[in-house]
């Protein structure tokens, strides 16, 4: 992810991290920063749930683009694609367990960077931005942006902004 010259973009589970898990979600946070600021253009695609909301929040403090979805691979598959020529292929360590993905592999393809995002781009019809969808999960509930903050542990006047 740091080598990217030009574009990081990948599915990513977006559960919120366990305690041992913080620090990851942070380095990643701090990365997506510098790669922001070098004109790298960072986007992720998570499952649509709220409970994913807390790592859409987190990315797109650092800049990156966050995108919300049904799409089937969403739901299946873990990967970024840098440049467009390597792709990183999460796996979790344990099958149905609500674990972060902790093992990945790389594997320096062209091909395989363009079916994968095919695939992504497939899904763009059912996108929704991270502001859009922390606003439909507020007016679906019901919620105050007080409690979903205090729910998500999410910045409670960031989330007021949303809901004007």
């Amino acid at each position: 992810m740091t080598d990217a010259n030009t574009e990081v973009i990948g599915c990513i589970t977006g559960r919120y991290p366990a305690d041992d898990d913080r620090k990851m979600t942070r380095d990643i946070a701090d990365n997506i920063e510098k790669l922001v600021k070098r004109g790298v253009r960072v986007k992720y695609l998570l499952p649509k749930f709220p409970d994913r909301l807390y790592v859409g929040y987190i990315y797109t403090k650092a800049g990156a683009e966050i995108w919300y979805s049904n799409c089937l691979i969403v739901h299946n598959i873990r990967f970024i694609i840098v440049d467009e020529r390597l792709i990183v292929i999460g796996i979790p360590e344990s099958i149905g367990e609500k674990e972060a993905t902790k093992k990945g592999y790389r594997i320096p393809s062209e091909g395989l960077a363009m079916v994968l995002k095919g695939y992504l781009d497939q899904c763009d019809k059912q996108q929704t931005s991270y502001e859009d969808y922390a606003r439909e999960v507020m007016r679906q509930t019901g919620t105050t942006p007080k409690l979903l903050a205090r729910e998500l542990h999410i910045d409670e006047e960031e989330l007021e902004k949303l809901a004007k």
